[in-house]
């Protein structure tokens, strides 16, 4: 199949696999509908499994990683860290909603630094949603945080985000270059989030302090200490040759052994925790996305796309890389991006992209798979977030925030 009957067959392929995982009739896995999709790509000949299999194999290492920083993510939780930083956020706002704005924005951005925004969403927006009703006040502003900063507050290192995976493999640039270049814009971001959501929530934000007492928690020291150094690890693996997914699977069996000594969690649990038909997904999701970039946006996108990195190049660049995100998910975006740029970028331009699917996403819904799982964990705690307001904090925050964070990315390119 070729021509516009080739453009129009793959963007269908993709619009099924990304509205399947968006819905997930009957709570089924995304890969039910992603995989077998992708074997319709292949048998219609969108892709030739030497494409396919070419691109499943360039992102292999990568999701190892990321089947390894979910498991770390679980085991942290069951050993109490999740509840205990809940606890201590609790104690140090001391019932004062406007301090707890800025405790959760620095858990937030810590926890998705460091365990990836798929912990941010799914363990810490809960632990905040009940630290926020167990001290009385409205818990709008802090749980919206969560949502905002598993996004925004995902560009700082390699590990923070699927999308900076995807992409670290092709940069040249070690973990801590990475995350050298990216700490101003991440800190810039974070900023202006913060300074937006006082001013948008300020209401919320005049209540009364709280006078109820949070039960204390000891600390999970050991979990904590693995966790330490599980990120010095990161930074200095490169150093003797240690890949990050060797340095998260030692985490891993450290956690995992600890856990199932303890009783805490069951054997099968280390299987499941590490997302297998989250992975199935993403490369049944690589296939289509291969398809979409041959026969529909590739060509457009190369047009567009500059290859020099300066200011103005790098604007447009972020600029295209959130419409592509917000109109195809961020994730399917990456990956159509980076064929586009090859397997040798301008480093600027590269992690202009990473920006723009990064902080991009919090313009819409459907910008980002974590917003929409964001949005059903906090429905299982009965909670219905407003579209209308989402997209105002949307469009109040990320113009300004990804238009800042690229000046500054621009200002410590080399």
């Amino acid at each position: 199949m070729t021509g516009p009957a080739a453009a129009v067959a793959s963007l269908i392929l993709l619009a099924a696999t990304l509205v399947f995982a968006m819905v997930r009739p009957r709570g089924w896995p995304e890969a039910v509908a992603a995989v077998p999709l992708a074997g319709v790509a292949l048998l219609l000949g969108l892709a030739t499994p030497a494409e396919a299999g070419q691109r499943v194999v360039e992102i292999l290492p990568t999701m190892g990683f990321l089947a390894a920083i979910l498991l770390v993510s679980h085991l942290a939780a069951a050993d109490g860290v999740f509840s205990w930083l809940g606890t201590r956020l609790a104690e140090v706002c001391r019932g004062r909603p406007r301090r707890l704005l800025v405790l959760t924005f620095a858990a937030a951005a810590g926890v998705t630094a460091i365990l990836s925004l798929d912990a941010t969403v799914v363990l810490l927006t809960p632990v905040v949603l009940a630290t926020a009703e167990g001290l009385r006040l409205e818990s709008k502003p802090h749980v919206y945080a969560c949502a905002h900063l598993a996004n925004s507050a995902s560009t700082l290192l390699p590990v923070s985000n699927l999308t900076n995976l995807l992409a670290f493999a092709a940069s040249g640039l070690t973990f801590a270059g990475f995350t050298a270049l990216m700490a101003l814009p991440w800190l810039v971001t974070l900023a202006i989030e913060l300074a937006v959501f006082a001013r948008f929530f300020r209401k919320d934000l005049r209540a009364a302090p709280s006078t109820r007492t949070p039960e204390h928690r000891d600390a999970p020291v050991f979990a904590l200490v693995v966790l330490a150094g599980t990120l010095v690890g990161f930074g200095a693996g490169q150093l003797v040759h240690v890949e990050p997914v060797w340095v998260a699977a030692l985490a891993a069996l450290i956690l995992g052994v600890k856990a199932l000594a303890e009783r805490k969690i069951k054997p099968w649990q280390l299987v499941t925790e590490a997302s297998p038909m989250l992975i199935l997904f993403v490369l049944g999701l690589a296939v289509v996305v291969e398809a979409v970039s041959e026969h529909l946006l590739g060509g457009v996108l190369h047009t567009l796309l500059p290859d020099s990195a300066g200011l103005p190049e790098l604007l447009a660049t972020a600029a295209i890389a959130a419409v592509l995100a917000n109109l195809v998910n961020n994730l399917p975006a990456t990956l159509i991006l980076l064929t586009v740029l090859g397997p040798h970028p301008n480093t600027g331009i590269l992690l202009a992209v990473l920006l723009g699917v990064n902080i991009g996403p919090n313009a819409t819904y459907l910008g980002s798979l974590a917003t929409l799982l964001w949005r059903r964990v906090l429905a299982k705690a009965g909670h219905r977030p407003s579209a209308r307001e989402f997209l105002k904090l949307g469009v109040l925050t990320t113009p300004l925030s990804l238009a800042a964070a690229t000046v500054a990315l621009w200002l410590v390119l080399p």
